[in-house]
Order: structure tokens, then C-alpha cells, then sequence
């Protein structure tokens, strides 16, 4: 809303400064500082609030040192995460931009998930919750709502070199020194995606359909319609399984914030992206905004959820950021670096998986079901180790950090 403000001063009136609301990096400065503000100063009004209203986590007893004295505090936090992505994102960012438009949707669709699942904890004393049937179709729904607007809306493309432009006026025109022969970028619709330590760094999904002999648009968006809804599924449950202890999904989340913005602005800039080889996704630059947003939110949060927690993010919190990571990663065509840069999120999914199917192995094969881990997720399992919280949280984002440095580091290593 701001931008469109001093948009039009800066047309109309020329007033000094104005015209800075034209710089992604202004823009998204401001919205790191004013999600900052709004997590941190509001944060502690709405945590007396859940204090006042009792809306308190029930705490299972699984054993684990502590765990007593966490009965009773304030859960649902996540509010205060979604309020300072949401209200800096609407101040700072282009509102007709789709690819913001998706991430505002994401996080209010998922958040909603969550929301109705502390509800019914909380108010309906339910522990379960909300069934997971319908927190997996909530998520299927959103991968289809992703996929469907990426594969057909006509604002979504990206910028490839072509030999016989499809286009009468081609983007820009190159010329081979050596042959003279003319190479010409337009944007297209495309389905490819960057992949890790290749060396032309593109992954067509359509090419998934080359071995079976099957290649028509449709099947094509099958292909990728399920990749997608197994991401948003994937991480979302990741974030939601990793936010078991003070302040670890939210540290981890930020790093994966800070990162996905280096990539997103790197995407979304032409010459960068030229230097880098990868592709250049037009107008995708304003979810650096967005970016902004969920770093300074998932920070100011963590000053009330670091070790001892004043809150909880509960669910509404833990499957909004799941989802945010996994569409904003699909969005800018970064999705096959989820499992090393969300890398913390998936050792906790696995951890989890592998203890549950061990177990119901071992007890069909030998009447006495057995564990892998000691409990699981994997920082109940150091938890059960004698590790302190905090220690297991500072390893674990010092985990997270090289990871993403691993990350962006795949951009030139092929």
C-alpha cells in the first residue's frame, strides 16, 4: 500500500525520498524493521492476552527433564509470526504481484490449518486435535491451488534463450562473435526448475515422461502437480515435527529466510542471475519483500521463544512457516534444494518415519516392538541423551547455517 503512496507522490510531487520505495532492497529493509516491531512491541501484549484468555499448552508426559514446568504457557503464538509477515508485506510489497499474492495466500490458508487445530486443542480440550486427514487435505489443497496457478497463469515465466522466437518482439537480441548467429530471450511458460550440482542446472518435469514415451501438456502438469503437493505436504509437516522444543523451528526457519532471499533476489535480477547461469525469473524480485517480512517476523518471535519460552508458536505458526518455505522455494524454481537447505526439517521427518516403521516391523516380526531412536523426533532422542535444550537448539541452527551456505554455494558448483 505504501508503495503505490509514494509511487504517487513521487510521479505527482516529487517529493525528496519518494522515489526510494522503487528499490527492492529499501522496501525490504523496511519490511524487516517493521515486522521486527510488530513481533517484539505487540508480540508481548498479545502473549498477556493468551495469558489472560488461559490459552495455555497441554504438555504430554513423555519423560523429558523439564517438560513439568512448560505446563500452562501461552500456545497459538504463531499469530504473532503471521501479523508481522502479513502487515509488512501489504505495506511494502506490489499487492498486484502474483507471486506475492501466492505467498499471502499461503500464509493465511496454512495458518487457518493451524489456527483450527490449537482451537480445538486449546478450547475443545481435544490434544489430538485436528484430524490429520484434514490438516493432509489442507495441504494437498494448497499444492494444487500453487500448482495450477504457476502452470497456467500467464504472469508466471521465465526468460530463455531461443533460436526462432515464438514471439514477434523477442525480449533481446544476441549476437555469436564467432558465427554470427542470432540468439534471441523471451519470456516463456515453462516447467523446468533448477537442480543442485548440474552442470546446465535446469530440470525439465517433463522430462520424467520421456522414459515411459508419454509427453503431452497435461500429463506434464500431472508430473508436476504431484511434485508440488508432495513439497508443500513434506515441509510443512517437517516444520510442524522440528517445533518441539524453545526456539528450534523458529531459529532454523529464520536461516532458511535469509536464504531463500538471497536466492529470490538473485532469481529475480537479470544480471545476477546472467552471471550465476541460472534462471532468470521476472517480477519474482518483490518476494524478496515477503522474504524481508518472514526473517524479521521469525526473529522478533524468537525473542519470546528462545529457551525459556514465553510462547509457544503452536501449530498456527509451525505450518504456516512449513508452507511459506515450500512455496516461496517452488515459486522462485529452487525446490529440488529443499532437502539440503531445509535439511533440519527433513532429518526430523525421517527420524520420525523410520522409528514409527521400525518399530511396527520389529513388533510384527518379534512380538516386541523396537526403537532406533531412544524418542524421536531427533532432539527428543539428545533430549533422552542428557543435552540440554539450548545446547541441542545452538547445534542444531549452527547445523542449519552450513546448510545454507551449502545452498547457495550449489549455485556455482556443478
Amino acid at each position: 500500500m505504501l508503495y503505490y503512496l509514494f509511487d504517487w507522490l513521487n510521479d505527482h510531487n516529487h517529493i525528496p525520498g519518494s522515489g526510494l520505495f522503487q528499490y527492492i532492497s529499501f522496501r525490504t529493509a523496511m519490511a524487516v524493521i517493521v515486522s521486527l516491531i510488530i513481533t517484539t512491541v505487540f508480540g508481548s501484549r498479545l502473549i498477556r492476552l493468551l495469558q489472560v484468555k488461559q490459552v495455555g499448552e497441554t504438555i504430554r508426559d513423555l519423560g523429558l527433564e523439564g517438560e513439568k514446568k512448560k505446563q500452562g504457557t501461552p500456545t497459538m503464538g504463531g499469530l504473532i509470526i503471521i501479523a508481522g509477515i502479513l502487515i509488512p508485506t501489504l505495506l511494502f510489497a506490489k499487492l498486484d504481484n502474483i507471486y506475492v499474492i501466492i505467498m499471502i495466500v499461503t500464509t493465511i490458508w496454512m495458518g487457518a490449518i493451524g489456527f483450527l487445530d490449537d482451537y480445538i486443542k486449546v478450547f475443545k480440550k481435544n490434544k489430538e486435535g485436528l484430524a490429520g486427514r484434514f490438516k493432509v487435505i489442507g495441504q494437498v489443497g494448497l499444492g494444487i491451488i500453487i500448482a495450477f496457478t504457476m502452470y497456467f497463469h500467464p504472469d508466471i515465466v521465465v526468460r530463455q534463450t531461443v533460436t526462432n522466437p515464438t514471439s514477434s518482439k523477442p525480449v533481446e537480441v544476441y549476437i555469436n562473435e564467432q558465427t554470427g548467429e542470432k540468439y534471441y530471450t523471451e519470456n516463456v511458460k515453462s516447467t523446468k526448475t533448477n537442480i543442485p550440482f548440474y552442470k546446465n542446472n535446469e530440470f525439465d518435469y517433463a522430462k520424467v515422461l520421456d522414459m515411459f514415451g508419454l509427453n503431452s501438456p497435461w500429463m506434464t502438469f500431472m508430473v508436476f502437480l504431484v511434485f508440488v503437493v508432495f513439497i508443500v505436504t513434506a515441509v510443512s509437516n517437517g516444520a510442524n515435527i522440528t517445533d518441539g522444543i524453545d526456539g528450534l523451528a523458529t531459529g532454523t526457519s529464520a536461516i532458511i529466510g535469509v536464504t531463500l532471499a538471497i536466492l529470490a533476489y538473485v532469481s529475480g535480477n537479470i544480471i545476477f542471475s546472467d552471471y550465476l547461469n541460472i534462471m532468470y525469473i521476472p517480477n519474482s524480485g518483490e518476494l524478496v519483500i515477503f522474504a524481508g517480512a518472514f526473517i524479521g517476523a521469525c526473529t522478533g518471535f524468537l525473542w519470546y521463544n528462545a529457551y525459556p519460552a514465553q510462547v509457544f508458536m503452536g501449530d498456527t505458526g509451525s505450518l504456516a512457516i512449513g508452507g511459506i518455505i515450500a512455496a516461496f522455494a517452488i515459486l522462485i524454481r529452487k525446490e529440488l534444494l529443499i532437502p539440503i537447505l531445509c535439511g533440519i526439517f527433513l532429518i526430523e521427518l525421517v527420524s520420525v518415519i523410520t522409528q514409527v516403521s521400525y518399530f511396527k516391523y520389529t513388533k510384527k516380526k518379534y512380538g516386541e516392538g523396537r526403537r532406533i531412536f531412544l524418542m524421536s523426533p531427533l532432539h527428543h532422542h539428545y533430549q533422552k541423551k542428557g543435552y540440554h535444550e539450548s545446547k541441542i537448539v545452538t547445534r542444531f541452527v549452527i547445523v542449519s547455517i552450513i546448510l545454507a551456505i551449502l545452498t547457495i554455494v550449489t549455485l556455482k558448483v556443478r
